[in-house]
């Protein structure tokens, strides 16, 4: 129970450190949203309005720093980040919510593809060292491992949507189509999102399959694993309950840090396929200087990240007894 404390403290720490640079950091930079909402009109509005758009980004420069700071935690413990200066006028909240369910459909479930078919691919070829499987799998997902995002994005394109012409290049859906739980919809945004996600996948399973592989063999070492086979224990139970539990640890923290990167969606794969979730989204607020929206956006990464990270420490005490016992 201490243990857990402790985490609890330490999270809500952390959290309120990141909340406070993401305060300042826009405001340190030069201008803000309303200032350059005014510029897009070339000095055709009246500037006694930049008051007005000010209070309606969420960045009110004529009040104390000391109430903005606490008004902006308000605003993002109950979600008011302002209007998004890319999507003017909608809401910043309304305009991550249509993207935020693609990412997460497409990046989300397929680094969790990646994550656990990683882990039994390199525990068996951990297990089995020496072997076929891994003689073969190390070098080939290191150099797959290496390859970026966009080049493998770009390379599929050129396969199955320009030579085969058998998958789409770009866009989450066709648009002639509307959107709905209908068979045609269905088809037309699973067909996609096979391109993104079979990039995502080629890139991230390697690491996660070499890592189990080379935690499987290092523990294969260990004392325990000796007394378990002295035992008469089958290799199944020997692999799936004594190395596999210690083994998958390290995995763990990564997989909780591969969460971040769920929700701030890939940014080059969205990019190169013009796909409408998170990343890309992100990387349009970046570009028209939209700071309510990035501002919500690192929020969303960091409470992700931090969240993620304090479930694994409860997934480490729970499958590891000597971290209880230190706890």
């Amino acid at each position: 129970m201490r243990y857990v404390l402790r985490r609890l403290v330490l999270f809500v720490i952390t959290l309120w450190i990141a909340l406070t640079v993401n305060f300042f950091i826009p405001r340190l930079m030069p201008g803000n949203p309303a200032e350059a909402m005014m510029a897009r009109f070339h000095g055709r509005v009246n500037p006694s309005a930049l008051k007005a758009l000010e209070v309606a980004f969420g960045i009110n420069t004529q009040q104390p720093l000391v109430v903005q700071y606490f008004e902006y935690l308000g605003n993002t413990f109950t979600g008011h980040f302002g209007v998004s200066l890319t999507f003017f006028p909608q809401q910043v909240g309304t305009v991550i919510a249509t993207a935020l369910p693609w990412t997460l459909g497409l990046v989300g479930l397929t680094t969790v593809i990646a994550f656990v078919a990683g882990t039994l691919i390199g525990l068996v070829a951990g297990w089995r060292r020496g072997g076929a499987l891994d003689s073969v799998l190390p070098p080939v997902f290191v150099i797959t491992g290496a390859l970026p995002f966009f080049w493998v994005g770009l390379l599929l394109v050129l396969l199955f949507s320009v030579v085969l012409n058998v998958l789409p290049n770009d866009g989450a859906f066709e648009v002639t189509l509307i959107p709905g739980w209908n068979p045609d919809f269905i088809g037309s945004v699973l067909s996609h999102a096979i391109l993104p996600a079979v990039t995502i996948l080629v890139i991230s399973i390697g690491g996660w399959i070499l890592t189990m592989r080379n935690n499987v063999v290092t523990i294969l070492a260990d004392d325990y694993i000796r007394m378990a086979r002295a035992k008469g224990l089958s290799n199944s139970t020997i692999m799936y309950s004594y190395a596999a539990r210690n083994a998958v640890l390290p995995n763990l923290a990564g997989f909780a840090m591969s969460l971040g990167f769920v929700v701030s969606g890939s940014i080059l794969v969205e990019y190169t396929f013009n796909y409408p979730g998170i990343g890309y989204m992100l990387l349009q607020a970046v570009n028209n200087q939209d700071y309510p929206l990035m501002q919500a956006m690192f929020v969303m990464i960091t409470v992700t990240v931090l969240i993620a990270i304090l479930v694994c420490d409860f997934l480490t005490v729970l499958l590891d007894p000597r971290a209880r016992t230190e706890g």
